[in-house]
C-alpha cells in the first residue's frame, strides 16, 4: 500500500534524524559512519549474548565466527571487530609471528606488551593480516585498541609523530577492506585524526573529567561509544547526553552486564 506522499516525507524525515540508527551515514568513500548517541553493545568475554536491544554491537574478532557477525547482521545490527593493534597479546592465535623486537613492557594486562609501532615494515603486514580477518568474517568496523602508546611506558622511545602515522596506517588498512574505523582513546591527537576515523570509542573520559575533548567527533556527525567502570550513572549520562556521546556503563571484564545511560 502507498503512503501518502506527505506522511511518506515526513517518516523519511523522522528516519534521517535518528541517532539509534545502526546505519548512520556514509562518508565520502562509502564506509559506515555510526552517527552521535547511537546506542551500543561492547562485549568482550564470556558467551555473548545477543539479545541486547541495541543497534551496533563491539565484540572480539578473533572469538566469534561469520556465522555470528550474520546473525547479528540478520538482526538489524552493524559490527565492531575489535582487535588489539598496539599491544601483542600471547593467547592470539598469530602471538608467534611477532618478533621479540617489536614486543616492549607491558601494558598491564596479562599476557600484553606494548608494540613498537614503529615498525611498520613488520606490524603493517600482520595487522593487515588480522583486519582481512574481521573483513572475511564480515564485519562492519574495526576497534582498534592500544592506539595511545606513545602516552605511555612501553620500552620504546614513540613520538606523537610516531602514533599519528601509525594510527593513521591502521585507518588506511580498514578503509582498503571497506570497513569502518574508531579512534580509541587517544584524546589528546583527536583534533589531527578526526577526519582518518569514523567514530571514536573512549572509556573512563569522565571520571577524568576529559568527556568534552570529544566533541570533534560529534561535531563532525560521528559517533563516540563511551563507557565508565567505576562511575553512577547519576555522575555522567546526563553530561554524555548533552554532549551527544554515546555512553554506557560496563564492568572491567567487559562481559554481558550493561546499564543503559
Amino acid at each position: 500500500m502507498r503512503r501518502p506522499v506527505l506522511l511518506s516525507a515526513l517518516l523519511l524525515l523522522l528516519a534521517g534524524c535518528s541517532s539509534a540508527s545502526p546505519d548512520g551515514g556514509r562518508d565520502d568513500a562509502g564506509h559506515w559512519q555510526p552517527r552521535p548517541g547511537t546506542a551500543w553493545q561492547w562485549q568482550l568475554s564470556g558467551k555473548l549474548d545477543t539479545s541486547v536491544d541495541v543497534p551496533v554491537y563491539d565484540i572480539d574478532g578473533f572469538d566469534h565466527t561469520g556465522a555470528t557477525v550474520a546473525g547479528l547482521h540478520d538482526d538489524g545490527r552493524k559490527v565492531i571487530c575489535y582487535l588489539s593493534t598496539g599491544a601483542w597479546e600471547d593467547f592470539r592465535p598469530d602471538a608467534g609471528k611477532f618478533p621479540e623486537s617489536v614486543l616492549g613492557e607491558g601494558n598491564g594486562w596479562e599476557g600484553e606488551r606494548w608494540l613498537d609501532i614503529r615498525e611498520t615494515d613488520v606490524l603493517e603486514p600482520l595487522m593487515a593480516e588480522r583486519i582481512d580477518m574481521c573483513r572475511d568474517k564480515g564485519f562492519d568496523a574495526v576497534e582498534p585498541d592500544n592506539m595511545d602508546g606513545y602516552k605511555n611506558d612501553t620500552g620504546f622511545p614513540l613520538t606523537a609523530d610516531d602514533q599519528l602515522r601509525y594510527n593513521r596506517l591502521i585507518a588506511k588498512l580498514a578503509h582498503e577492506r571497506g570497513m569502518a574505523v574508531g579512534l580509541k582513546n587517544d584524546l589528546d591527537q583527536i583534533p589531527e585524526l578526526v577526519d582518518d576515523f569514523d567514530f571514536a570509542v573512549n572509556e573512563q573520559c569522565a571520571q577524568y573529567g576529559e568527556c568534552a575533548d570529544n566533541k570533534p567527533f560529534v561535531d563532525a556527525d560521528k559517533a563516540v561509544f563511551h563507557v565508565e567502570y567505576e562511575l553512577p550513572t547519576e555522575r555522567f549520562c546526563a553530561g554524555s547526553r548533552e554532549l551527544g556521546l554515546s555512553s554506557m556503563p560496563k564492568k572491567y571484564e567487559l562481559g554481558v552486564w550493561r546499564e543503559a545511560c
